[in-house]
Formats: C-alpha cells, sequence, structure tokens
C-alpha cells in the first residue's frame, strides 16, 4: 500500500471535498481517500494509482492538480481499531 497526498487548488468547502473524494474512489481502486479543502489536498491509500489519470481526473472534476507525494503506507497497531 501507499500513501499518495495530492495538492489540490480549488476546494472551497466539504461540499468540494465530498465531490473530489466521490471522483477519486469512481476512478481508482482505493483503500481509503480523504479530502480537505482548508489542507488544500486529498489523501489516498491504494496500492498503484496511475499519476496522468489522477492528475486528469482532478482537472476534468473542475479542480486544479498542485502536487503529489507519495509515501508508503504502514498500518499502525490503532488500525484495528478503525483509526
Amino acid at each position: 500500500m501507499k500513501k499518495y497526498i495530492v495538492g489540490i487548488d480549488g476546494m472551497m468547502c466539504q461540499n468540494c471535498e465530498a465531490h473530489m473524494s466521490k471522483a477519486i474512489e469512481e476512478n481508482f481502486d482505493v483503500k481509503k481517500v480523504q479530502s480537505s479543502h482548508e489542507k488544500k489536498q486529498s489523501v489516498i491509500i491504494a496500492e498503484d494509482i496511475d499519476e496522468d489519470k489522477l492528475k486528469s481526473v482532478i482537472e476534468e472534476t473542475g479542480y486544479k492538480f498542485v502536487s503529489l507525494e507519495i509515501q508508503p503506507y504502514k498500518k499502525g497497531i490503532f488500525s484495528v481499531f478503525g483509526k
């Protein structure tokens, strides 16, 4: 698993967050996605994501792709409790 931290510009509210998260979930096989208009980012947990397609999905949804950081994702002991 990998953690994708995607910088996104243009999200203004919780509806924007939901719109962005839904677009990502519909286009990729993700374990989890969480979007934040305040942090201007979406955090995605998934095996592999095509970076070009990700940028395209974000831009087609009406937001601006700013950056992408990929980190290894490690489950912690508290993951069994849904955290």
